[in-house]
């Protein structure tokens, strides 16, 4: 990601040729016009299933398969139950089956063409989607708010709710000045954030990283606490209390965020030295530092 640009995002993707070009076009930009968009929060919206069998027959898979997802959605019925009573019985028309395994491909084949007449590049991972662009003047602008209208258009075409309230704006770039960004999502106006957290990172828009290492060392020390319950077990249960709560936090996605700071770097080495005297009863362990 590039420290110029502006970024926008929603949630939501079963494989098609697609996939490859979009990942392609996605490389070629280097700036983010950056709005952690609206993310769509689709388990409980509707599907209609002669709409969901269409885009899977689109994908070019055996149409028997098709075939077999239709006999597995239609014919169901559901009814509740209030004060012991049950209702009577109705029809399913729309959505997969809560906690089937067939549920989350289908909704990445529902929400696969998302990308369509869109300029912009679009990243995809389930339910959270970000668009973005390098801006670069003022038609980058028009043409990222072009396809945020389209975007809006295609949820509506595929009775798709977008939960417009987690939605954000934010621009990533290094300039002391910084000129307010206004997009739109339908009439409502996306709300502009200085960060947001994307897959458990949090980005900020002068890219640094002091945000998330803050919160990865609260998520650790809170771990740490809870491990305190163990102050009597043997060191072997204290390791594996290490491995699962502690080591996890600390280690998540660390290729991709930078502690380069002194600071950051010490205050990170202080939880681990902590650790090695919590989990293994001595003071130092002879691991690594950070900046080594």
């Amino acid at each position: 990601m590039s420290p110029y640009g502006n970024m926008a995002a929603p949630e939501m993707a079963w494989p098609t040729p697609r996939d490859g070009a979009q990942r392609a076009r996605s490389n070629q930009g280097l700036g983010a016009s950056g709005l952690k968009g609206p993310e769509p929060k689709c388990k409980s919206i509707i599907n209609p299933h002669d709409r969901l069998l269409t885009k899977i027959a689109e994908t070019g898979v055996d149409l028997r398969e098709v075939v077999w997802v239709k006999e597995f959605l239609l014919g169901r019925l559901q009814r509740v139950r209030v004060d012991g009573q049950l209702s009577e019985e109705v029809r399913v028309t729309s959505g997969v089956p809560q906690g089937s395994t067939l549920g989350p491909p289908l909704f990445l084949a529902y929400v696969n063409d998302i990308w369509r007449n869109t300029e912009s590049n679009i990243w995809l991972f389930t339910d959270y989607c970000i668009i973005y662009r390098k801006i670069t003047d003022s038609r980058d602008i028009d043409k990222l708010q072009t396809d945020l209208t389209g975007l809006g258009e295609w949820a509506v075409e595929n009775k798709i709710k977008i939960n417009q309230g987690k939605s954000k704006a934010v621009s990533f770039t290094k300039a002391r000045v910084k000129e307010q960004i206004r997009y739109y999502f339908g009439e409502k106006l996306i709300p502009e954030a200085s960060s947001f957290k994307y897959l458990g990172i949090i980005l900020r828009n002068d890219l640094n990283w002091a945000d998330h290492v803050n919160y990865t060392l609260r998520k650790a020390w809170k771990a740490l606490h809870f491990m305190c319950i163990l102050k009597n077990g043997n060191n072997n249960t204290k390791h594996l209390a290490y491995t699962a709560l502690v080591a996890p936090v600390l280690e998540y996605r660390v290729v991709c965020w930078d502690r380069y700071r002194e600071g950051q770097v010490s205050a990170l080495n202080w939880v681990q030295k902590r650790v090695a005297k919590f989990a293994y009863d001595i003071n130092e362990l002879g691991w690594k530092t950070l900046a080594q």
